[in-house]
């Protein structure tokens, strides 16, 4: 099936054969549903936290502050904007001169309301010799749209490097500020130390680093911090192969076709960081600093929940590996995995204790991650439940609704019962109890993934993305659920949620 050529471009991107048969058998096969238990809620898998647990667990990220911790904030941020100009680009292309759907209308009526607006206005002038409002009078909009998203290029750039807010001193503030300024809020140590990792595209690598340059002496004075800053660029190793309709590998001009994998990809920049906590936040979810008063404490205090988590677990694999338990000691620990990280079997009383030791090591040995879900209000994208994993116990998981069958009458009634969304809120830790990193691919489930239609110079095809870094990427991890407030929860995905009370000043 593959040339010589072939051979070549695999050793080139880090590939093997074997990888690359595996990915034209996922094509063949598809990815099998997960079987569900129940949807988390509240009591079941989603903990809800009152006063008194909110002070505790703060208190407890603080002290971990102050003892210097090993923290880094990993922001996923090297997709374009594309998606987020998407009706721009139709109006640009369509054939209206005027807008004539609710979201043109509703660009065009807060257009004085964005935060990119003044330098837009000077594009403008520059290019038809008048400010946007004389345009707008002119009907001039389509004009308008090409400056923004051709001359300011804000068409192709990434979300990271778009003007999202003003700040209370007039300055304006890109997606990547926001990340900055943020990290200097919780994740600063005892030290002064904030440490954030972008993930970037190879293009625009060089545009962060004249971002960062320009804010970081800002923020760093502002709040008497040092920045250590760091970027990686997602490997050519986790890209997928495409293949036509027919699932047999897509050429063209004779070449191999690959394709990102996906934000699961990234499971593998994540294994490169050197940090012991890390959070991770998508990089459009970010509010002007006068709105992020509940971000910052719900940070806090999902991190005092990991950093109590982390230590109790530390203290079971001691009990462990010393070998000197008892059997009521190992039900502790059997207790633990049901009621806090809500890990269920059901099979322990058959066990010896040996065997139930090595079962509690196993699971207790591995990555922990905290988990913010908001309530659920008609958001898409995925949500918390408590699936069966291959060794035939049953764990919370992010599932996305293409993994649930929707051909199954129960499936689909437990899917309808979700009552929170992932708002890609997590902050983990990903050293054993002894402080050595875990190879984070080993806990991949590598039967998740996702299969989607593309098209490519006029043919349609299939493309493979890997499993989600929340999702599959994630499977093996122990998880606990987290119900946040949703006014953490402020994503961009389109322009106009930039015209949202949430990200005006």
């Amino acid at each position: 099936m593959f040339t010589e050529n072939d051979l070549t471009l695999f050793k080139d991107r880090g590939l093997t054969v074997d990888l690359i048969e595996n990915q034209l058998n996922a094509f063949k096969q598809g990815f099998p549903y997960l079987k569900l238990e129940s949807a988390a809620t509240v009591g079941n898998g989603i903990v809800r936290l009152d006063d008194a647990g909110e002070k505790h667990y703060t208190s407890v990220w603080e002290q971990y502050l102050d003892a210097d911790g090993n923290i880094l904030k990993f922001v996923p941020a090297s997709g374009a904007a594309s998606r987020m100009f998407k009706a721009l680009f139709s109006f640009l292309d369509g054939e209206s001169e005027q807008p004539n759907d609710d979201f043109m209308k509703a660009f065009f009526a807060g257009i004085h309301q964005f935060a990119f607006y003044e330098k837009l206005n000077d594009t403008v002038q520059k290019a038809h010799g008048c400010d946007i409002d004389s345009m707008i009078a002119k009907g001039g909009y389509k004009a308008i749209v090409a400056c923004l998203l051709k001359d300011m290029n804000y068409g192709n750039l990434p979300k990271a490097l778009l003007q999202f807010h003003m700040a209370t001193d007039g300055t304006v503030h890109t997606a990547l500020a926001e990340h900055l300024e943020e990290g200097a809020q919780y994740a600063s140590n005892k030290s002064g130390q904030v440490n954030v990792h972008f993930t970037v595209s190879h293009e625009h690598k060089e545009l962060f680093k004249e971002e960062i340059a320009r804010i970081m002496p800002e923020f760093a004075k502002k709040y008497g911090v040092k920045y250590d800053i760091s970027m990686s660029e997602q490997k050519a190793s986790t890209d997928t192969i495409a293949v036509n309709m027919d699932n047999t590998p897509f050429r063209e001009n004779g070449k191999l076709l690959f394709r990102p994998g996906g934000h699961g990809a990234l499971i593998e920049n994540l294994n490169d960081v050197d940090a012991h906590v890390v959070f991770i936040k998508n990089i459009d979810n970010v509010v002007p600093g006068t709105k992020r008063e509940s971000t910052i404490l719900y940070k806090k205090i999902l991190g005092g929940i990991l950093i109590e988590t982390q230590k109790r677990i530390a203290g079971y694999m001691e009990l462990l590996d010393g070998g000197q338990y008892t059997r009521e000691q190992l039900q502790d620990i059997v207790n633990f995995l049901e009621q806090i990280l809500t890990i269920r079997h059901g099979k322990e009383a058959e066990m010896s204790d040996a065997e139930l030791a090595a079962f509690l090591r196993n699971k207790l040995n591995r990555p922990i991650r905290v988990c913010g879900v908001v309530k659920n209000e008609g958001e898409p994208g995925g949500g918390p439940y408590i699936a069966y994993n291959q060794d035939g116990t049953a764990s919370l998981q992010i599932l996305e609704s293409s993994q649930i069958d929707k051909n199954n009458a129960e499936s689909m009634k437990l899917m309808n019962e979700a009552t929170h969304f992932n708002p890609v809120d997590l902050v983990c830790y990903i050293a054993d109890y002894k402080g050595k990193k875990f190879d984070l691919p080993k806990y991949v489930d590598k039967n998740t993934g996702f299969i989607s239609e593309k098209s490519k110079a006029g043919h349609e095809i299939k493309a493979l993305e890997l499993p989600g870094l929340w999702n599959g990427a994630m499977s093996d991890w122990n998880t606990i659920f987290v119900e946040v407030p949703v006014s953490t929860f402020n994503p961009v995905k389109t322009v106009n949620d930039l015209l949202r009370p949430a990200h005006q000043m």
